[in-house]
């Protein structure tokens, strides 16, 4: 699991580079198709690593 601010604590489903070509969103086309899955995936910066991260809440059921 991952802290990713004081107050949501999330698990990261995939993470990518932020140096993607130019006019590609790999991480928000990412998190876009989970939406449409029914998943509440966000992406988030991670500045320590420099990846944008695609993370969904972590819930009392996982």
């Amino acid at each position: 699991m991952l802290e990713v601010s004081s107050d949501m604590v999330a698990k990261v489903l995939e993470r990518f580079p932020a140096g993607a070509p130019r006019g590609s969103w790999p991480a928000e086309e990412f998190a876009a198709r989970r939406r449409a899955e029914g998943q509440p995936a966000r992406v988030v910066m991670d500045l320590k690593s420099d990846a944008f991260l695609v993370v969904v809440p972590v819930g009392d059921e996982d």
